[in-house]
């Protein structure tokens, strides 16, 4: 029989609820709301005076080259982290699951990446790409390679590209794994017993049973090369050179801390975040159907 939680008294549930719930209210929608107000009205840098504008800020927004060129730069950034991100975490994520000994040291060096602060993680790949002192950069200049992150935009992209895919392959990886450990054994064996191959059982069975777990993934990648890149970014390129790094959510930071434009930088996260809702809408809406739930 099923079991099931019988509430007797009606207010109990909403009080189970109540954290979770204020929560969701103070630190997301509230916020949410306020950029939105915020983006109709033209404020001072100190916050004194406040004129609403209608849709003046987007308007100004869309007639701006480097907004427009920013679009394409996130675009191609973000598809870079999660088709990186993904691919990398699933071959280390069935290489570790075929491991037998020294599997839980090899699994918890694999993870250890995510515990790292964002900030750090751009440190640390700035320390070692770095043109003059770079360990791998110096290595590079040996072997004929030119690299310059400072000076060459697609080198700054490659830069902050491996930076974030390093940065989010633990997670990936734990998800990964235990979607492999959930497949049932005797499928794989199954198949094996009927003549298939390595790669043939993986891209078969393994990777269809992935699907919801790959599709998961795939979301919430994107969302992270939206938002959460942004420590990245501020510590290896500023943006630069020359823009080719400039993601809209640092345009957001720049336009509201450094250029002190309130009403632009809500207007910013406006489209930032309409951007994001579509973007995961239409992947549930289309990547969804190719998903294998069974």
């Amino acid at each position: 029989m099923e079991k099931r939680v019988v509430f007797h008294h009606r207010s109990l549930p909403w009080l189970l609820l109540a954290p979770q719930l204020a929560i969701t209210l103070i630190f997301f929608f509230w916020p949410a709301g306020q950029a939105l107000w915020q983006s109709f009205r033209l404020e001072d840098p100190f916050g004194l005076s406040s004129q609403f504008v209608g849709l003046a800020n987007f308007v100004d927004l869309f007639s701006n080259a480097d907004y427009l060129s920013s679009f394409r730069t996130t675009a191609v950034f973000s598809a870079l982290v999660a088709f990186f991100g993904l691919s990398i975490s699933l071959l280390l994520a069935v290489m570790a699951d075929r491991v037998v000994r020294g599997a839980g040291v090899y699994k918890t060096l694999l993870i250890w990446p995510y515990a790292v602060a964002a900030a750090v993680a751009g440190v640390l790949w700035l320390f070692l790409f770095s043109p003059s002192v770079g360990i791998l950069a110096v290595f590079m200049v040996k072997l004929g390679l030119h690299w310059n992150p400072r000076l060459d935009g697609f080198d700054a992209m490659a830069l902050v590209v491996f930076a974030s895919v390093w940065k989010q392959i633990s997670y990936n990886f734990l998800f990964f794994l235990a979607g492999l450990q959930s497949i049932p054994r005797s499928l794989i064996e199954a198949a094996a017993i009927d003549g298939a191959g390595p790669s043939r059982r993986f891209w078969t069975i393994v990777f269809p049973l992935l699907s919801p777990t790959t599709f998961f993934l795939l979301v919430i990648n994107f969302i992270y090369a939206f938002f959460d890149t942004f420590a990245v970014i501020d510590i290896m390129t500023q943006g630069g050179p020359g823009h080719s790094t400039d993601i809209l959510v640092y345009k957001v930071y720049n336009a509201g801390f450094k250029g002190l434009d309130l009403g632009s930088s809500a207007a910013q996260s406006v489209v930032l975040m309409g951007i994001v809702i579509v973007l995961t809408a239409l992947q549930f809406r289309y990547v969804d159907r190719k998903v294998n739930y069974s």
